[in-house]
């Protein structure tokens, strides 16, 4: 089984090694614009807890961790990690991260003692690394190791419609357009295959709110948006 987990991690990491410089772009056409505004929303939802050392994990090219160094608390570190160095190389690139720390990390093995976090961030990361259920049962879990007692843990993500119309119309939306026009501007179709499909064979918020349970966090809440299409959750240790 973790013979299979690495292949897939390398595979997926294959794919975000081609895509950085068109990844935001495509992002921002297949939602509408509507990714830069729910990754707000949880940079929001995060920063209105305590300030200290903050990680942005999957950072990818590094959106979030910038909303979140906008409001973080005077005296805030803010990390940002992810296994990808193409992708934190576009990062680094922006003006506003000069002030983000990023660190070459894989979510399975976090190179953080225990209980040294007080805050962790993941936007549309999620199903990248939901190579099966008790994959990211102990992804979870690392994160849960790392954060402190009363730390945070907020995730936005992709999501199932609870209305069966409304799930159909979203699926059908996918399957038409993420790949193709993912493929159209970056010009790789592998990592567009992948995002159409784990789009629609995700988890409910209620599912990922439970599997987030498992990993040792309670108090778990999520908030739906779009009719459900993307949920943000948040809980703590």
């Amino acid at each position: 089984m973790s013979e299979c987990n690495d292949a897939s991690s390398q595979f997926i990491r294959d794919i975000f090694d081609e895509v950085p410089t068109t990844y935001e772009l495509i992002n921002h056409v297949l939602t509408l614009g509507l990714d830069v505004m729910w990754r707000k929303r949880a940079a929001k939802v995060a920063s209105g807890g305590r300030g200290g050392e903050w990680l942005d994990m999957c950072t990818g090219t590094g959106e979030t961790a910038v909303y979140l160094s906008r409001l973080a608390p005077e005296g805030t570190r803010v990390r940002a990690a992810d296994f990808s160095p193409t992708m934190m190389a576009e990062a680094r690139r922006k003006p506003e991260a000069k002030d983000i720390e990023f660190i070459p990390a894989d979510i399975r093995a976090l190179p953080f003692s225990n209980g040294s976090l007080d805050l962790v961030t993941m936007s549309f990361a999620t199903r990248n690394v939901n190579l099966n259920r008790e994959a990211l049962v102990e992804s979870f879990a690392e994160l849960y190791r790392v954060l402190k007692p009363g730390g945070r843990f907020v995730s936005v993500e992709t999501s199932q419609p609870r209305s069966s119309f409304i799930r159909k119309c979203f699926h059908i939306y996918v399957k038409l357009f993420v790949r193709p026009v993912g493929t159209l501007i970056s010009g790789y179709p592998a990592g567009y295959t992948m995002l159409s499909t784990t789009i629609r064979r995700f988890y409910s918020a209620e599912e990922l709110a439970d599997i987030m349970r498992e990993a040792g966090f309670d108090r778990v809440t999520f908030k739906r948006m779009l009719f459900g299409a993307a949920a943000i959750h948040q809980t703590e240790k």
